[in-house]
């Protein structure tokens, strides 16, 4: 191959590549490769620096949000276990180079680079979890120019929808109070972001999910029995519950709204008897519904008998059934949509890189509403002296400094700075701490310590300001 090929030439004389051909036919089964996860514009940048020579250039690259979706508070990452995961299958195999050469996105010294690809550099960031607010450097991606840059698109889609969902996830399970939430929502999104979102949620507090391909990957809970199609299959009712409660145990939850619910619970209970588990209810006005239900479950004697309630909820509707006799949700389309949020607007923006000289230089952009802060930064979150934070701190200065960055033992107001980055990968080497199932149980215990040590104003549900504010600090 000759260095001097550009992506219009011929493709045919590399060998690397396959002559176009009417016979061609989209491959729609999944490939072990996520190469192809990218845009377009990540492989022509890195074409044209491999050819000017500035693709080795150390870089360091960050992931943040300028602003919060409109009335939130807070955000949660979420998604940087999926992340991890998926890096070593960002490759590029025989399928994906001989797609790239046919499409000419790229040049013949481009496929070679790609062809053996794999992330050697280093991550560091947030621990998953953790909440964040507008300017928090939740990911720092540092290697070369070449390595970092293809990585762009595939942080950013794991990360805005995972920490969107989670985000969602939390102001739900904060309205929910002690009242467990679950999840529901495989079908009312694709395939593959259901066991994204469920994930996700779990991390935002959830207790469960309906989605088994998720329980399976990560070990979460699932949970479900019947829908109103059960019901409706018998020829009555109570043949429907008798069946169930024959199969399940009387453990099991009954959903008694497919006709009348008071009609309903009667059955139910003459199905289980007064150990039944649960009644769920679907449909109607939830509160005035489960007051009625509560006391007609009393009535008979069912005292244990837990509501649980589903039915295009939200933090909001949960909110509005604090009041009620209800212990449990079920919470589908306003989670696997971010409740109105489906993004978090992160962006993953170059801070850093060497020059010419090899020297690493803070680099920023200056456009109208969309500037950036150079340079490699420093994050903590400054506690006061009952644990609540009150900043997000964020140190800049000499690329040195600002990576031997400790917190002092104690701050001067009596409180402490906590620092919020933590190793993700080191030299290629991914830490297994925060993959699979284990990191999303260290993702969700994380998320809970670090939720509660917000500002209670932070859990309001109304439109405001971020719950701390965000401050930066020159260690110059």
């Amino acid at each position: 191959m000759t260095d001097e090929r550009r992506a219009d030439d011929d493709p045919a004389t590399s060998p690397l590549t396959v002559p176009p051909s009417s016979s061609d036919v989209p491959l729609t089964a999944p490939r072990p490769s996520l190469g192809l996860l990218t845009d377009r514009y990540e492989l022509t940048m890195l074409a044209a620096a491999l050819a000017d020579g500035t693709a080795h250039r150390h870089c360091v690259f960050e992931v943040f949000t300028r602003h919060l979706p409109a009335g939130r508070r807070y955000g949660v990452l979420a998604g940087t276990g999926r992340l991890l995961e998926a890096l070593p299958a960002f490759r590029f195999g025989d399928t994906e180079l001989d797609f790239l050469a046919r499409q000419r996105v790229v040049d013949d010294r481009t496929l070679e680079f790609l062809q053996d690809f794999r992330f050697t550099g280093t991550v560091t960031g947030y621990a998953e979890g953790e909440t964040f607010f507008p300017g928090s450097p939740v990911l720092q991606v540092e290697g070369t120019f070449a390595e970092a840059v293809v990585l762009e698109t595939l942080v950013l889609s794991i990360l805005n929808h995972d920490s969107a969902i989670a985000s969602a996830a939390s102001r739900m399970t904060s309205a929910a109070v002690d009242r467990p939430v679950m999840e529901m929502g495989s079908r009312r999104t694709h395939e593959v972001a259901a066991v994204a979102a469920a994930r996700a949620a779990v991390v935002g507090g959830f207790v469960g999910t309906s989605n088994l391909e998720a329980g399976y990957r990560y070990r979460l809970e699932t949970i479900g029995t019947a829908a109103h199609a059960f019901t409706l299959l018998h020829d009555d009712e109570s043949s429907a519950f008798s069946s169930q409660v024959s199969w399940h145990g009387v453990g099991t939850t009954l959903l008694v709204d497919t006709y009348d619910v008071r009609r309903g619970v009667d059955r139910a209970i003459e199905a289980a008897g007064t150990g039944l588990g649960a009644v769920r209810l679907d449909s109607g006005d939830l509160g005035a519904m489960a007051i009625d239900v509560r006391a007609r479950l009393d009535e008979l004697g069912a005292t244990g008998t837990k509501i649980v309630v589903t039915s295009d909820l939200d933090e909001h509707a949960i909110a509005g059934l604090a009041a009620a006799p209800v212990d449990a949700y079920g919470v589908g389309t306003a989670l696997v949509t971010g409740s109105g949020a489906p993004t978090c607007g992160m962006v993953y923006k170059l801070v850093a890189r060497a020059d010419s000289a090899g020297r690493l230089q803070a680099v920023a952009k200056a456009s109208a509403h969309k500037s950036t802060a150079g340079g490699r930064k420093a994050a903590a979150r400054r506690l006061d002296e009952d644990e609540r934070a009150v900043e997000e701190v964020l140190f800049t200065g000499p690329d040195e400094d600002v990576v031997a960055w400790e917190p002092p033992e104690e701050a001067a107001d009596g409180g402490r700075l906590r620092p919020l980055q933590v190793p993700l990968v080191t030299d290629g080497a991914i830490d297994s701490r925060w993959v699979g199932a284990h990191g999303v149980s260290t993702a969700a215990e994380q998320h809970t310590r670090s939720r509660n040590e917000l500002p209670r104003g932070a859990r309001r549900l109304s439109a405001g300001d971020p719950a701390i504010p965000t401050v930066t600090e020159s260690l110059s």
